[in-house]
């Protein structure tokens, strides 16, 4: 649970200042209960939106938190708790989000599964499968629900990480499930910008979130010197990521972006 991190990750971005650009839109996040996926959620409501926010049953109490913050700003929240590897459950979360606020104009495919392993041996199928299923699959079978249901000026916006970009010795299959993430959002853009609507993929660089605490193969000694390898020395924190999604769920901001990969790594270049 993100409430029980010390230091907590900050999401509400005090200094962030909105200009109504996502006014009368509806937005559905995938990891909306905390992380990247909070500050996210937190950030269009405070630009406007009405947000539906995909958790795991068990992460109740953060989605909770996030609910009043986004109510606490005039805007409605929908919580869908659920499993995202039911691909009935993807189409259902779109179904649900678009009889509350009776449309969806923005998909944000964030949640992720993360299981870092230290020796090729770790690798397994049963591991592979889960990581593709929550990463690469449950973005299909969400993005092929909400299809039906964009219109001119919507967007499409999935989370990648660097790792995508240039692999990972110890996120192998995160980094793969990952970059089949950057490949489908490039190859169904074009498409989707014929139509008047802008795909595009998000690629942060080490961020302090739950996801990392979480992971059971993070040597502890390596969580407390996360980031540090990037030229600012430091983590994000996910209210510092999440500004890159408004920018791209905004058209008046990003009407000529189409399947781009924004990355905001701290500084990290080396991304080949």
């Amino acid at each position: 649970m993100e409430r029980d991190m010390d230091p907590r990750p900050r999401f509400r971005a005090k200094s962030y200042k909105p200009a109504g650009k996502l006014l009368g839109k509806a937005a559905l996040i995938t990891g909306g209960d905390s992380g990247i996926g909070r500050a996210v959620a937190l950030m269009y409501a405070r630009e406007g939106a009405d947000v539906a926010i995909v958790h795991l049953p068990e992460e109740h109490p953060d989605a909770d938190e996030t609910r009043q913050a986004i109510e606490e700003t005039g805007r409605s929240c929908l919580l869908l708790p659920g499993d995202l590897c039911d691909p009935d459950f993807c189409r259902d979360a779109v179904a649900r989000t678009v009889a509350e606020f009776g449309k969806l104009n923005i998909l944000v495919s964030n949640a992720a599964y993360l299981n870092s392993k230290l020796e090729l041996e770790q690798l397994t199928a049963e591991e592979w499968d889960r990581t593709f299923k929550t990463n690469a699959y449950a973005y299909f079978h969400l993005f092929m629900a909400a299809l039906p249901h964009l219109n001119k000026g919507d967007a499409v916006i999935a989370t990648a990480t660097e790792e995508a970009l240039k692999g990972s010795t110890t996120m192998m299959d995160y980094a793969a499930s990952k970059a089949a993430v950057i490949t489908f959002t490039k190859s169904i853009a074009p498409h989707l910008a014929a139509r008047g609507i802008r795909a595009n993929v998000v690629a942060p660089g080490p961020t302090w979130t739950v996801l990392n605490n979480s992971d059971p193969h993070m040597p502890k000694e390596g969580l407390a010197h996360l980031g540090s390898e990037t030229p600012l020395g430091r983590p994000a924190q996910p209210e510092e990521i999440a500004p890159a999604y408004v920018y791209l769920a905004s058209e008046a901001d990003s009407g000529f972006t189409v399947g781009e990969v924004i990355a905001v790594t701290g500084g990290e270049t080396d991304t080949r």
